[in-house]
């Protein structure tokens, strides 16, 4: 029996063709602002002990994002990532994560539209980090327990709310009517956002087994040993990546279940499309294969950026 078109993660955002021109370009300015704003945030602040860490935690995304998880109604999820990166990274450094990931998605995987790139950055790595921080943030001096319950519901709240600006910015774009996309969108949502809170939480508590540090204290020096293991536990998840559920994750089912699906349009180029390698075919390898490339193109972007965020020899001392 051939698994290969079962078992493999598909593409996730919004293609190309569901919004409009004006939409897609306001939302390219709003994102545009936020990105702007991490870079110059971020600017001098991140020395040789943050840079590992961002592209630990990209990895660990990028590599969590290819896992499609089942929910009811033959519908499946996957893991937006935000709040966990601004949890342990901070709001702003978060953004430039979450950015990096989706634009790597959209650019390399053809997962995601590229004009409508602006808007799945907004949806997935800015609201979803402004959430999920602020959450987490107002209860950083609680007990372990709140702490933790707090990253939980910050993290189901940042999947509605993506889910929230997709239905708006389909209704504003005209492809559905609101009072049926918006409930359509929350409702399969909601328990998509279930699964985004188990994943934050039992990734946080994991860290907090093992380098409370990376929480508590992150200009504290960090060793190389929990690198090794966040690069280690990032490759593992690719290596199961085949076995994501081909179910149609959220936003397909409803554009299925409403009738706009057509309205799709596919890239106008393919360089890993579908998480696959085109010479070795739709196969459990390919997908592995491109999984690995995927880590290598996040965490080598990200070094790129971080590098320039670093602050120069003057301002380490």
């Amino acid at each position: 029996m051939n698994l290969s078109g079962l078992f493999k993660p598909e593409p996730l955002h919004i293609p190309d063709g569901f919004l409009s021109l004006p939409i897609a370009i306001l939302f390219w300015v709003l994102t545009a602002v936020f990105v702007g704003l991490a870079l110059r945030r971020t600017r001098d602040e991140l020395g040789e002990r943050q840079i590992p860490l961002m592209g630990v935690i990209a990895a660990f995304i990028f590599a969590a994002q290819m896992i499609n998880f089942p929910i009811a109604g033959g519908t499946s999820g996957h893991l937006l990532g935000g709040a966990l990166a601004a949890i342990v990274l901070g709001p702003w450094t978060g953004i430039l994560v979450m950015t990096t990931v989706v634009g790597v998605q959209a650019l390399f995987f053809q997962d995601g539209g590229l004009l409508v790139m602006g808007a799945n950055i907004f949806n997935m790595g800015i609201l979803t980090v402004l959430i999920g921080y602020g959450l987490y943030r107002a209860v950083e001096k609680r007990s372990q327990g709140i702490r933790f319950l707090a990253a939980g519901l910050g993290a189901w709240l940042s999947v509605l709310a993506g889910a929230l600006a997709t239905a708006l910015q389909l209704w504003l774009s005209g492809t559905s009517v609101l009072n049926i996309v918006l409930p359509a969108m929350l409702g399969v949502h909601a328990l998509i956002g279930i699964g985004e809170a188990l994943i934050t939480v039992a990734a946080l508590a994991f860290i907090f087994q093992t380098r409370p540090d990376l929480l508590a204290a992150p200009e504290e020096g960090r060793g190389k040993g929990w690198v090794i293991a966040g690069a280690l536990i990032s490759l593992a998840v690719v290596l199961i990546s085949p076995l994501a559920s081909a179910s149609p994750d959220g936003l397909e089912r409803v554009a299925i279940d409403l009738g706009f699906m057509g309205q799709g349009q596919d890239a106008p180029y393919q360089i890993l499309p579908d998480y696959t390698l085109p010479f070795l075919g739709e196969s459990p390898i390919s997908t592995i294969a491109a999984g690995v490339l995927g880590l290598i193109l996040v965490g080598g972007i990200l070094y790129l950026i971080a590098r320039t965020r670093k602050p120069s020899p003057a301002k380490e001392t």
